[in-house]
This record gives C-alpha cells, sequence and structure tokens, in this order.
C-alpha cells in the first residue's frame, strides 16, 4: 500500500506537498464560496500569513531534500 502510494507521487515529497496545497485550496476556495464569515470563525486572519509562511518553508525542504537525494533534475 505505501509503495502504490509512493509511487502515485512519483516519490517525490514535492509533488505530495504540492497536491496537498492544491486540495487545501479548492476545499478553501469552497468553503469561502459559501460564506466568507464561517473562516473567520475557525482561522483569525492574523494566522494567513503565519500558514503562508509554514506551507512556504515546508514546500522549500521537500524540494531540497528531493535534490539531495539525487531525485533532482
Amino acid at each position: 500500500m505505501l509503495d502504490k502510494l509512493k509511487a502515485f507521487f512519483s516519490r517525490s515529497e514535492t509533488i505530495l506537498v504540492a497536491r496537498l496545497q492544491t486540495f487545501a485550496g479548492i476545499a478553501l476556495g469552497a468553503f469561502l464560496a459559501l460564506d466568507p464569515s464561517l473562516f473567520q470563525a475557525y482561522v483569525p486572519s492574523k494566522w494567513v500569513p503565519v500558514y503562508l509562511l509554514g506551507i512556504g518553508i515546508i514546500t522549500e525542504y521537500a524540494r531540497r531534500r528531493n535534490s539531495d537525494l539525487g531525485g533532482g533534475q
């Protein structure tokens, strides 16, 4: 099962993170389309930049880790 999951992401953490970001963006977009004020109740606007910084750091780490392992091109 784990090998199938790794193969789906081409054994790349960067692809995994990118697909998670895409899914989160679609889910958040649908959620915000319903009622933007609902999002404010769960995540204060002051935490949005922290989220963006965190996801950027995770993406950069995954990209560099992949290139350090010899998987980069």
